[in-house]
């Protein structure tokens, strides 16, 4: 069977690590690189429940897309959420190995598996600098309230913010996760909408004066579609490997109307 680390040396042709940035925390960051794994369980984050699930099924290997560790801890203690995450994989011996905005920018990470779940053709990168997003046609146009129809759909969002437009959607560019600040390079590239996450109220403002449809589908909903593309690509470069994507981990964030 596959060591955590050879798993890892696996991922980083996925996501190779130069595509993460400078201030991200790639790779292997908890656990015995050395040990064998039989079951893999994957997930957008590390959570205590996740942590829990993975115990539970016998997973000695978390593959996740937000890193576990990101910003500096004085001390690893059951007094703070992050610390009984990390005491938990350790004293359960699983291992965890995150692969963030690597898998952002890469090939058939998270972005490319954001267009093609909401069915775009003719994709290409949006152009924004850091290689995260990407853009695409519909394969028709449609109006705005059929286009948050679909996105509704292909999500499944807990709910959607958007800006309300009356024009047609056929460009549509995606940044899963955090991206909005990429709303004025759609703009530059003719796109009808932009869908993406974590939306300040500014750029709400800029884009209904730039005649853009942005659409806030949350963080999760854009970014989960990434676990069936680690999922398969595990299975696929390990077959002896059980690989499943974690069924406890979910969007935690509601809309009240």
């Amino acid at each position: 069977m596959p060591t955590v680390h050879e798993i890892e040396s696996a991922l980083w042709e996925l996501a190779p690590r130069e595509l993460a940035r400078s201030w991200d925390n790639v790779g292997l960051l908890v656990g015995n690189g050395k040990k064998e794994v039989h079951r893999v369980l994957v997930a957008l984050d590390v959570t205590e429940e996740v942590a829990a699930e993975a115990n539970k099924t016998g997973a000695e290997l978390i593959v996740a897309h937000h890193p576990v560790l990101f910003v500096p801890t004085k001390d690893v203690t059951d007094r703070t959420l992050t610390g009984r995450v990390l005491l938990r994989l350790i004293e359960w011996g699983i291992a965890a190995v995150c692969m963030h905005t690597n898998l952002d920018a890469a090939p058939e990470g998270v972005n490319d598996a954001l267009v093609q779940r909401l069915g775009l053709e003719e994709i290409e990168p949006l152009g924004d600098e850091e290689g995260m997003g990407r853009m695409g046609l519909l394969s028709a146009p449609m109006s705005q309230t059929d286009f948050l129809a679909l996105v509704r759909k292909r999500l499944r969002p807990n709910g959607i913010r958007y800006v309300k437009t009356r024009r047609q959607i056929r460009r549509v560019a995606v940044g899963g996760g955090a991206c909005a600040d990429a709303l004025y390079t759609a703009v530059e590239r003719g796109c009808d909408a932009f869908v993406t996450a974590d939306v300040k109220y500014h750029h709400f403002l800029d884009a209904e004066a730039l005649g853009l449809s942005l659409i806030d589908a949350g963080h999760f909903p854009t970014e989960d579609v990434v676990c069936p593309v680690l999922e398969r690509f595990l299975l696929e470069r390990f077959p002896d490997l059980v690989v499943q994507k974690s069924i406890t981990h979910r969007e935690v964030v509601e809309y009240y109307v």
